[in-house]
C-alpha cells in the first residue's frame, strides 16, 4: 500500500497504475486482517520473558486462566464448607471450626499468592500455563483430602496438595528471578522463603498430635512473614491494585456462590422429602437477604487504593477471615435447614448461631477491611458493630423464634443496617 500511496501523490495513474492498485487491494483482502480477511491468530509462545507487568496498565482485567484458576478452588471451598455443616450439624462444633480454619487457610493462601505472582509476572506462555497447570492439580489434592483433615485431623494429603501448589510458585518466582533484574532480589527472597517454609510443612506431619497445632500457628506466622520480608526496602513485585481487587471481588462472589449453592441444596432435599413448610420458606427468603446484602456490603464504593506495601498486605490478609466467615455461612443456613427438619443433633439455637457467627464476623471484619482503602458500605464502625450484636442477640433467642424466623430476621437487620450505611454515606457526601 505504500507504493500505491506514492504514485498517487505524484500523479502517477493510467491502466497499468490502475492494475497493479487494484492486485495490492486483492493481496491486502487476502492479509490475515486486512480488508474483508479473517482475524488474526495469536499464537501461544512458548516462553516469553518474564520481565513484570506495568502497574499502571490501563483496563487491567483478570484472564481466561486465572478464572480457571479460581474453577479449581471452587472445588476446595466447597469440600471445606460441607465439611463443617457435617461437623456442627453432628454437633462436633469446636473441632469442625479449628479443622476449617486450618484448611480454609491453605485454601486461601495458596490463592492469594499465585493471584499476586499473577498481578506481577503473567507472561501467558506455554511455560506459565504448564506450572499454573501443576498449581491446579495440588489444589485437587487437597480438596481430596480435607474430608480426611476435618473428620480425623489427618493433614497428609491436603500437605501434599499444598506443597506441590506452592513448589510450582517457587519455581515460577526463580524463573521471574532470572528474567527480570529489577525484581530478582525480591523473587529470590519469595523462592527462598517459601521453600523453607514448605520443608516446615512436611516436617510438622511427624510431630506428635498434641504438638500439631503449635507447628501450625508458627507455620502460619512464616507463610505470613515471606511477603513482608521479600517486598521490604524498596524490592516490592509490579503488582497492579486495580488487579488485585478485582481478583479479591472475584473470589467475593465465588464463596457467595458457595452459600447459594449450598442453601439450595439443603433446601432441595428437604422439600423433596417434606415438602415446602413455612420454616423453609423463611429460610429461604432470610438467605437470599443475607446474600444479597453481603455482596452489596462488599461492592459498594470506589476502587480498592493501597497507600502502602503495609496497607495492601492488611488489606489482603484481612480477606481471609472475610472469605472464611462468607464460605461458613453457607454451612450455617444448611444446617439451619437440617435443623428446620429436625435432621440436625443440635438445637434450633445452636442452628442460628450457625448462621449468626459468621454473618457477624463477616460485619465486624469488614468494616476495618475496607477502612484501610476507604472503599465499601460498612463505613461507620459503631453502626456495624451495632449491627453485628443484635444478630448474634437473634440467634440467642433462636428457639423462641423458632430457626426460620431467626434467619429471616437476620436477613431483615443486615439489610436495615446496610440501607442505615448508605444514607449516612450519602448525606456525608451531600454535606461535604
Amino acid at each position: 500500500m505504500l507504493g500505491r500511496a506514492q504514485r498517487a501523490a505524484h500523479g502517477g495513474g493510467g491502466r497499468d497504475s490502475d492494475s497493479e492498485a487494484e492486485a495490492e487491494a486483492k493481496a491486502d483482502a487476502r492479509a490475515p486482517g486486512g480488508a474483508g480477511g479473517p482475524s488474526p491468530v495469536r499464537r501461544l509462545p512458548a516462553l516469553t520473558a518474564m520481565t513484570g507487568r506495568d502497574p499502571e496498565e490501563a483496563h487491567r482485567a483478570s484472564t481466561p486462566l486465572e478464572l480457571l484458576f479460581d474453577l479449581c478452588f471452587v472445588v476446595a471451598v466447597s469440600q471445606a464448607a460441607a465439611e463443617l455443616h457435617h461437623s456442627l450439624a453432628e454437633g462436633r462444633t469446636g473441632a469442625g471450626v479449628l479443622g476449617y480454619a486450618m484448611v480454609f487457610f491453605a485454601i486461601w493462601w495458596a490463592w492469594m499468592n499465585f493471584t499476586w505472582f499473577a498481578s506481577s509476572y503473567d507472561t501467558d506462555d506455554v511455560l506459565y500455563r504448564v506450572l499454573t497447570l501443576l498449581q491446579m492439580a495440588g489444589v485437587l489434592v487437597l480438596a481430596a483430602g480435607v474430608p480426611q483433615a476435618l473428620t480425623h485431623y489427618d493433614f497428609a494429603q491436603v500437605t501434599a496438595g499444598y506443597v506441590v501448589m506452592r513448589l510450582a510458585m517457587v519455581a515460577q518466582w526463580l524463573r521471574a528471578a532470572r528474567q527480570h533484574p529489577a525484581g530478582r532480589r525480591a523473587a529470590l527472597r519469595y523462592a527462598a522463603g517459601i521453600t523453607l517454609v514448605q520443608i516446615g510443612w512436611l516436617l510438622r506431619l511427624l510431630l506428635p498430635a498434641q504438638y500439631g497445632l503449635i507447628g501450625f500457628a508458627v507455620l502460619v506466622v512464616a507463610e505470613l512473614a515471606v511477603p513482608a520480608w521479600a517486598e521490604a526496602r524498596g524490592r516490592q513485585t509490579p503488582w497492579h491494585p486495580g488487579h488485585i481487587a478485582e481478583r479479591y471481588g472475584l473470589f467475593t462472589i465465588i464463596v457467595l456462590g458457595e452459600v447459594i449453592l449450598a442453601t439450595t441444596t439443603g433446601i432441595h432435599s428437604a422439600v423433596s422429602a417434606h415438602g415446602l413448610s413455612a420454616t423453609l420458606l423463611l429460610i429461604t427468603v432470610g438467605a437470599l437477604l443475607l446474600v444479597f446484602t453481603l455482596w452489596w456490603s462488599y461492592f459498594s464504593g470506589a476502587e480498592a487504593t493501597f497507600a502502602s506495601l503495609r496497607t495492601a498486605l492488611t488489606w489482603g490478609y484481612g480477606h481471609y477471615a472475610v472469605f472464611a466467615s462468607v464460605a461458613a455461612l453457607g454451612a450455617g443456613l444448611d444446617v439451619a435447614v437440617q435443623a428446620a427438619e429436625h435432621r440436625a443433633h443440635v438445637p434450633e439455637t445452636g442452628a442460628a448461631f450457625a448462621v449468626a457467627v459468621p454473618v457477624a464476623l463477616f460485619l465486624l471484619l469488614l468494616a476495618p477491611v475496607h477502612g484501610l482503602t476507604r472503599t465499601g458500605a460498612m463505613a461507620y464502625h459503631w453502626l456495624t458493630a451495632a449491627g453485628a450484636a443484635v444478630v448474634l442477640a437473634i440467634a440467642a433467642a433462636g428457639h423462641a423464634l423458632g430457626i426460620g424466623a431467626a434467619v429471616l430476621c437476620m436477613g431483615l437487620t443486615t439489610s436495615l443496617l446496610l440501607t442505615v450505611n448508605l444514607v449516612a454515606q450519602h448525606r456525608s457526601s451531600a454535606a461535604d
